[in-house]
């Protein structure tokens, strides 16, 4: 494809993405695409020869598009956001068009040091602990999710635990990690895959608000190390999956610093209402946090992947996970005056993503982005009291932020039925959860170009589907 050719198509593909974003308002918002709908309609092996522009555009509409759930959709309300922007989309498409492997700092300075600034301007947007600033002994890298982050962090808790030994002769079954019932299954994850064993994953209890106990926490470590096993971390969460509750984390970092425990923080769509001062308390306490990670691919109008990872100490980070073969030696790197961010992730390779996320930052700035947090904040809250004030539903969790969790007064079967009729109708779309046993429905209210009236007409649509 010559560069002229390029900017013809390109054209025509950005137009398509336009219009996209002009009509995903009148799709239906769940695919209604059975299962091998799509495969069906792909030939089974690829063409010999190159195939027209032309056909491959049609078949997106044709093929692609009704296999489509619109996470963009200002009816989406399910899981989480991911919502986009258009400088966004158009910083990933600067980060395709340079086509950047920004393993070193050698490689393209200019993808390690916009990726550190921009991190350190999330900092003092935030109103993060100055200890996470790479001017410091900390810093900020991207990584692709907060699965990630937490899988960073798990293995230098791993390391710093074992005096960086677990490394060389695997873990020997003595290491134990802490997180509440409510945590991200990531966590679980991270710890099968940091080879701690899923037996030594304690998942603590949590209150009538469903954030983790302190003193169970302390008295989870406490009967593990006098049984000869060897604590080494522990996840809070501002804002978990299933009802966005609040961990407390002054007095769960104290736990954890008097125990020598290292305490992780996943803020994943949360942590972006921290640009908004009213809405900081939930931060209380992070200063006691060795890592802390959040998604500006969830609520910050960048779209996926982006997580924005911090340690208040890289250096049991770098050395957890920097190798170094001779293949990659360079005179910068030997200097120590540079950042490779090859040595704070799982993967060697990385793309310039901080590209979208100074994009989003300018493009907006920081009020702008302030402004759209306040009026997710604004919509759940008024959905919220739609809920309070119904003959049908109740509140199931208490409303911080965007996500409202409720369910049918009937029970699990009214509730169910009701999600079930709701999300058929193809106007919107949300999903479930489990609280106190009882099935809840998740309203999460942040997406791009959501108004009122998007939010009135779910709330019509859940009371009709709510009907006997």
């Amino acid at each position: 494809m010559t560069p002229e050719e390029f900017r013809r198509r390109g054209r025509e593909v950005v137009d398509w993405i336009a219009s996209y974003m002009e009509r995903v308002e009148s799709l239906p918002v769940l695919s209604r695409a059975a299962p091998g709908d799509i495969l069906h309609r792909l030939p089974a092996g690829p063409p010999d020869r190159g195939e027209p522009f032309e056909s491959v555009l049609r078949d997106l509409d044709d093929i692609v598009l009704p296999g489509i759930t619109h996470w963009q959709s200002p009816s989406f309300f399910a899981y989480f956001p991911a919502n986009a922007s258009g400088p966004a989309i158009l910083g990933d498409l600067l980060c395709a068009g340079l086509g950047v492997q920004g393993m070193l700092w050698s490689t393209s300075p200019a993808c390690t040091e916009l990726e550190m600034r921009v991190l350190d301007w999330l900092v003092g947007m935030l109103g993060l602990p100055e200890a996470f600033l790479s001017t410091g002994q900390g810093g900020g890298v991207i990584q692709d999710t907060a699965s990630s982050a937490a899988l960073c962090a798990l293995l230098a808790a791993r390391e710093r635990a074992t005096n960086f030994a677990s490394n060389a002769r695997g873990c020997d079954g003595r290491l134990t990690a802490y997180a509440s019932t409510q945590a991200h299954s990531s966590i679980e994850k991270g710890v099968r895959v940091a080879g701690l064993g899923t037996e030594r994953l304690r998942l603590v209890e949590v209150d009538e608000e469903y954030a983790m106990r302190p003193e169970r926490l302390a008295e989870a470590i406490d009967k593990d190390r006098a049984a000869g096993l060897v604590p080494c971390f522990a996840a809070a969460t501002v804002g978990t999956t299933s009802s966005n509750a609040m961990d407390p984390l002054r007095a769960l970092g104290e736990v954890c610093r008097a125990r020598g425990v290292w305490f992780h923080v996943d803020g994943a769509m949360s942590g972006t209402a921290a640009l908004c001062p009213e809405f900081r308390t939930f931060q209380d306490g992070l200063d006691l946090a060795d890592s802390y990670c959040f998604n500006p691919h969830k609520w910050m109008f960048t779209n996926f992947d982006c997580d924005c990872f911090y340690v208040a100490d890289r250096a049991a980070l770098i050395r957890t996970l920097s190798i170094l073969p001779e293949y990659l030696r360079n005179k910068a790197t030997e200097s120590g005056a540079v950042v490779d961010y090859r040595d704070w992730h799982v993967p060697l390779g990385r793309r310039f993503r901080a590209l979208k996320l100074w994009l989003v930052i300018r493009h907006y700035g920081v009020e702008g982005l302030r402004h759209h947090v306040r009026r997710h904040v604004a919509l759940a809250g008024e959905f919220a009291g739609w809920v309070r004030a119904s003959a049908e539903f109740e509140l199931a969790a208490p409303v911080p932020l965007n996500l409202v969790c409720f369910r049918h007064r009937e029970g699990d079967d009214a509730t169910r039925r009701t999600l079930d009729r709701a999300n058929a109708t193809g106007r919107m779309f949300l999903t479930h959860t489990k609280l106190g046993g009882r099935l809840t429905l998740r309203m999460s209210i942040a997406g791009t170009t959501t108004e009122e009236r998007h939010v009135r007409a779910a709330w019509d649509t859940l009371r009709e589907a709510a009907k006997p």
